[in-house]
Order: C-alpha cells, then sequence, then structure tokens
C-alpha cells in the first residue's frame, strides 16, 4: 500500500473544522503546579482539529515509543478544552519552526523526559484557546453573551436557555476567529482529568499489531535492502570479489559500496540478507579513522583508570576541600567502574527513502528528532529541507538511540540506495548490524573520596567522573560551558541533595576511540553514577558504624521532599530493615537503598535480595519517586516499572565487548537481557510534592543498580564496584 506523508497544510486543516496555529503572548499563564517558566516557540506547536462529527485530530510534536506520550498530550489539551481524550487521535507532527517548544523555541526532540514538562503550559494555553474559540462561536450563532455559555465534554451548553452545540458543529465558524492573545487556565482544584489514572489511546491497536512502524512501512514499487558494515569502525569496503555471483542470485537487484559498509538490494529482504551472508569484501582504511585493532573494553578501562588523580575541571564546589580533607581523622577511597551498553531495542534501525518527479524526497524514519533528521536527510540527498518530507512512525524500542549521530541509523543508507536505484528502497539492519553499530552509553569510571571526623561525621567529600559522553562527542566543547562539563558524563555525581561542608566534583576528559559511536542512553550518566556515588556512600556508612538509611537522612535537608520520600519508601516497603533475616520461605535476604535526582524528579528505591546459585536474585523493588505534579499517576506508574526493568538488566548483565577492535557483542545470546524469571516485584508510588514537574522515563532506572548492590552487600558482605553483577559470584552470606 502506498504510504502517504504524514505532513498537513493549513488550507486542508481549516477546511476541516477548527485548527490553531496561535501565538501564544509573551508571558502564559503560569498554572498551579506546573513548574518553572516553560520555553516554547512562538507560535503554538500543535495543529488542533475538530471535525464536524466531534472527533479530534491533534498533532504532536513529540514521538510516540511506548512512553504514552500521544495520551498525556492529549489528556492536557482535553483538560483545557472540555473534551474526551477517548475522542483523541494523535499524529506526529512533520518538521517546522512551529513544533519547536524546548532550548527556547529553537530545538524540538523527544529525550531527556523532558516531553509533558517542556508543553505543559504550551497544551493547557492551546486548549483553553480553541475552548474560547468554540464558546465565541456559539454566543454569535446563538445571539447570547459569550458569559452565557459553558462547555461540557464536547460541547457548548447555554444553561438559561437548555440549548447546547456539539464542537464538531461550531468548528468552521470557530476557525474564521482570531485566536485570544490570553485565556485563563483552570485552576489545579478544578481539574477533571490531569492527576487521573486514565488509560493509554491507542493500546489495543499496538496490542494487535495495527500500528505501523517504521520496519513496516510499505512503499509502492520499493526494494529492499540488507547492509554489511566493516569489521572494524572506520574501514571502507576497497572490493566485493564476488560481487558478480551475488547479483546472479534470485531476487537480487544490485550490489553497492557505501562509507563504511556494503550493501543488497533485492525484491526481498531475505533474499538481500541471504545474499550479503554470502560476500567476500575486502576492506581498506580509506578514509577517516579507522579502529585501533587491539582496542577492548577492557583496555579502555585501563586508560581511565590512568587518568586518576588527574585535576579536573569543576562541575560542583562548596567549601575548602583541600583543608577539609587535610584535617580530617579518617579518609575513605574508591573507585567504581561500568561498561559499554547497547540499547538492544526490539526494533532494528531501518528506514525508507523515496524520490520523487518532483525533486522532493519521503523519508520513513524512526527518530527523536524530525528537524535534525530532516536537516541530516537534506544535506544526504543535496537538497533543500524543506524538499525533505519526514514521516515519524511510532518507535519500536526508545532509549536515547534514534539520534542522528554518527553511522548509529539507516536513514543515509536508504537515501543512498534510493538515488543509486531509481527506486524507493526499504533498508532493515539485521541484529547482528544493529549491535555492531549502535551508539553505546560509554564506559565510565568514577573515584571518590570522603573525609571523616573523629565523631565519624562526613566533613569532605570528593568525587572525579572520567570519559567522554555523547555532549562531547556529538556537540563538542562549546556545548559544555565553561569550564567544560560533560553533563552526560557527570550527571549522577552533580546534582545531589546530600550536604557536605565541603565538596568538589571534577570532569576529567578522556576521550574514547572515533570509531566507538556514542549515544545517550536511559537515564544517561544517571544510568552509572548513582551506582558509584549510592555505593560509596554505603561505604561510608560501613565505615562509621551508621545504618545507611540513618546516614542519608542525616545529610539530607530537613524537612524536605528528600526525606518524605525516604520515609515514603520505608513504609512502602513495611519498615526500613537491613537485615540479613529469614524470609518467610526459607531464604536468607536482605535490603539496599538507594536515591537519585534525575531529570527535575526525585527518586528513593528499596530493593530485596537474595543469592541462588551465584547469582544475585532481586524479589521486591520499591520505588517512591516525585515528579512535583502529575498528569496521569497510571502512566508514571508504568514508565517507573519499564525503567526500573531496564536498570535492572543492566545491572544483572549487560556489557558490550570489543575484541580486536570489532565489535563483541552482537546478538542476545551473547547480550543477555532480563529474564521473565529474574523480574522482580515492582511497587511505585506517586509522591506528588508541588515542585516544579520534573520528568517520568527516566528516573526509575538509576536507583535500582545501587540498591541491590548495597542490598547484596548487606547480605553477604561483597562491595560490588563494578558492572554487571555477573561478573561476581553472589554468596549467600
Amino acid at each position: 500500500m502506498r504510504q502517504r506523508p504524514a505532513n498537513l497544510s493549513r488550507r486542508g486543516l481549516l477546511g476541516a473544522g477548527l485548527v490553531l496555529g496561535i501565538a501564544l503572548p509573551g508571558r502564559a499563564p503560569r498554572a498551579q503546579g506546573a513548574g518553572a517558566t516553560q520555553r516554547r516557540a512562538t507560535r503554538v506547536g500543535a495543529y488542533l482539529r475538530i471535525a464536524p462529527d466531534g472527533a479530534i485530530h491533534l498533532q504532536n510534536p513529540f514521538i510516540e515509543g511506548g512512553q504514552g506520550i500521544d495520551s498525556a498530550v492529549a489528556q492536557i489539551v482535553a483538560e483545557e478544552l472540555d473534551a474526551d481524550p477517548a475522542r483523541f487521535t494523535v499524529t506526529c507532527a512533520p518538521p517546522g519552526e512551529d513544533f519547536r517548544l524546548q532550548a527556547g523555541g529553537h530545538a524540538r526532540y523527544t529525550g531527556g523526559s523532558s516531553s509533558v514538562r517542556s508543553s505543559y503550559l504550551h497544551f493547557r494555553t492551546l486548549g483553553a484557546t480553541a475552548r474560547a474559540m468554540l464558546v465565541e462561536a456559539a454566543a454569535a450563532r446563538l445571539g447570547v453573551p459569550a458569559a452565557s455559555l459553558a462547555t461540557e465534554p464536547g460541547r457548548v451548553v447555554h444553561a438559561a436557555s437548555g440549548r447546547a452545540i456539539p464542537y464538531g458543529e461550531l468548528a468552521t465558524a470557530a476557525a474564521a476567529l482570531t485566536p485570544p492573545a490570553e485565556v485563563p487556565l483552570r485552576e489545579a482544584s478544578a481539574f477533571r482529568l490531569i492527576g487521573q489514572p486514565l488509560p493509554r489511546l491507542g493500546v489495543r491497536a499496538r496490542a494487535t499489531g495495527r500500528v505501523t512502524y517504521a520496519i513496516d512501512v510499505k512503499v509502492e514499487g520499493m526494494l529492499l535492502a540488507a547492509v554489511l558494515h566493516a569489521p572494524r569502525a572506520g574501514a571502507q569496503p576497497a572490493a566485493v570479489t564476488n560481487e558478480a555471483t551475488l547479483r546472479a542470485l534470485p531476487g537480487v537487484h544490485s550490489v553497492h559500496r557505501l562509507p563504511g559498509a556494503i550493501a543488497v538490494v533485492a525484491d526481498t529482504w531475505w533474499r538481500a540478507k541471504r545474499a550479503i551472508d554470502q560476500a567476500q569484501v575486502a576492506w581498506a582504511a580509506l578514509q577517516g579513522p579507522i579502529m585501533d585493532g587491539d582496542f577492548t573494553a577492557s583496555a579502555m578501562l585501563g586508560r581511565l583508570k590512568a587518568a586518576a588523580g588527574t585535576p579536573g575541571n569543576t562541575a560542583e564546589e562548596a567549601g575548602d576541600i583541600r583543608t577539609a580533607l587535610a584535617g580530617a581523622a579518617r579518609v575513605i577511597e574508591a573507585e567504581y567502574d561500568a561498561p559499554y551498553l547497547a540499547h538492544a531495542q526490539l526494533e532494528p534501525a531501518s528506514s525508507t527513502a523515496r524520490f520523487n518527479a518532483d525533486g522532493t524526497l519521503d523519508l520513513w524514519v524512526p527518530n527523536q528528532a524530525p528537524d535534525q533528521f530532516q536537516a541530516s536527510a537534506a544535506r544526504a540527498a543535496q537538497l533543500d529541507p524543506a524538499q525533505v518530507r519526514l514521516n515519524s512512525p511510532p518507535l519500536g524500542g526508545f532509549f536515547g538511540r534514534h539520534f542522528a549521530y554518527g553511522t548509529a541509523n539507516a536513514h543515509l543508507q536508504a537515501i543512498q540506495l534510493a538515488k543509486a536505484t531509481g527506486k524507493p528502497v526499504k533498508v532493515i539492519w539485521s541484529r547482528e548490524e544493529e549491535f555492531a553499530r549502535d551508539a553505546y552509553r560509554p564506559l565510565a569510571f568514577a573515584t571518590f573520596r570522603a573525609g571523616l571526623d573523629a565523631r565519624g561525621e562526613v566533613v569532605a567529600f570528593q568525587a572525579a567522573g572520567y570519559g567522554e559522553g555523547p555532549m562531547t562527542r556529538h556537540f563538542g566543547a562549546a556545548a559544555l560551558g565553561t569550564p567544560p562539563v560533560d553533563g552526560s558524563i557527570m550527571e549522577g555525581l552533580t546534582g545531589k541533595p546530600y550536604r557536605f561542608p565541603a565538596k568538589r566534583v571534577e570532569f576529567v576528559p578522556v576521550p574514547h576511540p572515533p570509531g566507538v559511536n556514542l549515544g545517550f542512553w536511559r537515564s544517561v550518566g544517571h544510568s552509572m553514577n548513582d551506582f558509584f556515588l549510592e555505593c560509596f556512600l554505603d561505604e561510608v556508612a560501613e565505615a562509621v558504624g551508621k545504618d545507611p538509611f540513618a546516614l542519608r537522612a542525616a545529610l539530607l535537608p530537613d524537612p524536605g521532599r528528600h526525606r518524605a520520600l525516604l520515609d515514603a519508601v520505608a513504609a512502602m516497603s513495611g519498615g526500613w530493615s537491613r537485615g540479613p533475616y529469614d524470609a518467610p520461605d526459607g531464604t536468607r535476604r536482605a535490603r539496599g537503598v538507594a536515591l537519585a535526582s534525575p531529570f527535575g524528579s526525585e527518586v528513593a528505591t528499596i530493593a530485596e535480595v537474595s543469592a541462588r546459585d551465584g547469582e544475585v536474585v532481586v524479589h521486591d523493588l520499591w520505588i517512591a519517586i516525585d515528579p512535583g505534579s502529575a498528569v496521569n499517576p497510571r502512566t508514571i506508574a508504568e514508565q517507573v516499572e519499564s525503567a526500573a526493568a531496564i536498570g535492572l538488566s543492566a545491572a544483572l548483565a549487560e556489557e558490550v565487548q570489543f575484541e580486536r577492535g570489532e565489535v563483541a557483542t552482537r546478538n542476545f545470546d551473547t547480550y543477555p537481557v532480563l529474564r521473565r524469571d529474574r523480574m522482580p516485584r515492582i511497587h511505585v508510588r506517586v509522591v506528588e510534592s508541588g515542585a516544579p514537574m520534573g520528568g517520568i522515563g527516566e528516573p526509575g532506572t538509576p536507583g535500582v543498580p545501587p540498591s541491590v548492590a548495597n542490598a547484596v552487600f548487606a547480605l553477604t558482605g561483597q562491595r560490588i564496584r563494578s558492572l554487571p553483577f555477573s561478573r561476581t559470584r553472589i554468596g549467600a552470606g
């Protein structure tokens, strides 16, 4: 079936009903609990269409990838519009200035757990403006003052006469009106939808396979391509020595040399894959840096450790750290590390490209940043960005995987092959190629020192993070501030709520080889740094003979949201008790605790574990999250559960290995992920403090590895300072 671009013209929308493309006032009304000033474009970044039958169509600037953003946006708009969210159909908006709601209206991306919190006031204002225009249109039709009208879900009501007009009947007239410059927003006490655990939109369609992901796209006359990348990043195909043989295979259309890869194009992907499996390729370092043939992950860790003690750039500082450490009665030191991680998403990379007779390009690609991909595609196709119609299907896996950085995406290959063949081409990477060219979470290393006085109080805290993150790699030192500090390496070491009389946190840059593509991963730097720091705090507690829960409570502001979270998570778990102790089923168990402060939210986690056959068994995770305020507590709980699962999976077994400069971890047989039988019970409580709204998609991840590791120590006395846990045989205590 021929797929048409999702782009909708303003004229076409206006003809179908009410469309908003309004300019927001310079100062939008501040809603209770909405948080800090919202950054947004001058023009509203979504077009809302109310069809004559009352159906509501919303173009969403953010990408749906399982996090529930389509439902959240519909719920927010519906609150102020006074509509039923179930009547909404939400589609991804095309690239364009109107849809840039972040970074002062200059950027558009779905990531950093930022979508709802960056657009909350924006979408409330959109819904309220639409409602005001519908009321004005109804007032004109009924010949009554607008102030005499009210709304009920989906209709405008004149109580005095008992008359009511459905929104769909008013849509065309409302579209002709000038949007009001300012509109009142509802008080939080009057919310009907925001804060309610509403079900997600489109769940049945996803569960029954009716959603079209990028890998499912079908375009009339298209060919399919399989790709084989160079064994070592940076190498180039000098020749395909059996090209004639490959071209003679059934269904094969052509064989192509691409930057760092070869491709076989055929009438089916399976035929293309069978052909490329037989390819005989001579690889050479023809251009650009090539991966060192001796490179391994352990060698990279050695480089990071060799930098220990090197003075770094100040990331956080308070008090006089040198004097405090020099005067300490005792100094505790430790170092921690975590491996490269793949995204290991269910949907491998894919993309479909089609050049049209009018010189335009249609591109279907899973992405988290439509403008970025449109610009990247335009450069590759040598077109103006306006000539590239980018379609953004729902993502079959998210996690920070889908940005146009490095060589981690298939869209450039699809464009090159479509241009070379003169036909639409869909490229699908095999699972092995997906692992080989992923944008990995960086291997990371950190060092810690804590100075203690004679009473065992912490008087000095020093930490240093070493390495290079995706911020440095893809945006350069100019994006890191002064002095340069890579937040994608340092977050989680910085931004913690603990009070230390003297503190210094440093960033020590150590580059990874150019052939190792670095990317964002779920919770980014927090995914490793909260493990490092929270485990080190337990080491400090052990050294001074204090309970780790009590130590954290003493280091936190009192009163405050962090103490409230600690109390909440303790209550959830039936009361804090470290253990070890014997559970009713006869297993010997213990507990660990951790705090995390990712993406504007605060999280407290308690894990309960036992040991069996040398492996840690996690029975329960209790997670209390304070997002400031909640749009949908049901979605929050689901996202925390999902984030906790990926955090546990990474802690237990995940790591990417390199051998002789090549990626050795190429599929799930060598990159094990969390098995169903190792999934614990997860208990979530949402604690709304009224603080500025925080993120949701990632905060559940970082507290899991340290809480489990701290529980392992409480159970066995084994201190785990290196992930994953599978490297250590866990004793029963």
